[in-house]
């Protein structure tokens, strides 16, 4: 396929936001009776549930987020989407719902990109079709039980590159709030999470950050997450540095990155603890994550304290060839290491 023969919709495509937008299709599969049927894409953007569903009442509910990418020739790829699959099924298996085989789970993907190609934004636009999996219980109950019913669905939404005119550094505030209880559900992408980080989050936005740094549950002394993202660090000695704890969504960005900087940059790497009083051995910053990529961080405020990395206005350059790298893979621009990339029509 060719730039010049591609099909798609009528959009402003430099200017995409990251908001919701019905397409034309979605992928959708019932669990009864102990199996899944095969799966089927429909129109309809509404789903029909019993008021006794336990994703409404118990959170019985859990999603994931990845990437369709137009590469420079036309072609339509997808980021890692076998990781996404093995990430849901070990968040299915912590709410006791059933999981959904990888196998299925990229074929379901591969459907609804294939279903919804000409939502695929052109490659020179930088913007990428965002795809929302999640699965939910549902069915006549009200005992705190799993689900007698599951639904699986896949839908999808152009949205533009998360900064636009290139990265850029923000500040984040470190928060009194605890995203995730250790031996909690902060390992699994479920939707309780999510909902627990809005007051924090807001609180963040009240004061003119971009979003909160959560601390260990335990001592609150350790770096956990930033925001709904991976937090890492450049040291003095440049070691990508990321931290280590039961309580943290395992980012397939974050572990992309780790191998990255080893075996592209030849970096030393290291999952383990990062004291947020110990900040001055690292001199980049950044929060990592399918939205962004990667957010470099300016600074951070802990309390009274206010420390700076690189800068508060310019990125750093390995935050920034980092970056450069793992999106020249996703676009298809760099071959990426032996199955990272798959394409949607094969």
């Amino acid at each position: 396929m060719t730039a010049e023969n591609l099909k798609t919709v009528d959009l402003d495509w430099e200017n995409l936001g990251f908001s919701y937008m019905k397409t034309d299709y979605r992928y959708i599969s019932y669990w009864k009776d102990g199996q899944w049927d095969d799966g089927q894409l429909v129109t309809d953007n509404t789903i029909t549930i019993s008021e006794g569903s336990t994703a409404l009442h118990y959170g019985q509910s859990c999603f994931e987020g990845l990437k369709a990418y137009r590469t420079k020739e036309g072609d339509i790829q997808l980021f890692r989407p076998d990781e996404n699959a093995k990430r849901m099924i070990k968040s299915c298996e912590r709410l006791m719902m059933p999981t959904v085989p990888v196998d299925k789970f990229v074929d379901a993907v591969k459907q609804v990109v294939r279903a919804n190609e000409a939502w695929v934004p052109p490659y020179e636009s930088g913007s990428t079709l965002y795809i929302r999996p999640y699965l939910i219980g549902v069915g006549d109950n009200i005992g705190v039980k799993p689900a007698p019913e599951y639904i699986f669905s896949v839908f999808v939404m152009p949205v533009g590159p998360y900064f636009k005119g290139g990265l850029a550094p923000t500040n984040f505030i470190v928060s009194d709030y605890d995203r995730a209880a250790p031996h909690g559900t902060g390992a699994a992408k479920v939707g309780g999470n999510y909902a627990a980080s809005l007051l924090p989050g807001q609180l963040a936005h009240d004061r003119e950050f971009s979003d909160c740094i959560y601390l260990d549950p335990a001592t609150h002394t350790k770096i956990e997450e930033v925001g709904s993202a991976n937090f890492f660090a450049i040291t003095h000695d440049d070691v990508f540095v990321t931290p280590q704890s039961p309580s943290i969504l395992p980012s397939i960005t974050k572990y992309s990155l780790l191998h990255i900087a080893e075996h592209l940059l030849g970096m030393k790497v290291e999952e383990r603890d990062v004291y947020v009083d110990r900040l001055d051995e690292f001199k980049e910053a950044g929060a990592c994550g399918t939205a962004a990529v990667i957010s470099p961080i300016g600074g951070i405020q802990n309390h009274d304290e206010f420390h700076v990395f690189y800068s508060e206005t310019e990125v750093g350059p390995i935050t920034q060839k980092l970056y450069e790298l793992l999106t020249a893979i996703q676009f298809g621009d760099i071959e990426g290491p032996e199955g990272w990339i798959y394409d949607v029509f094969e």
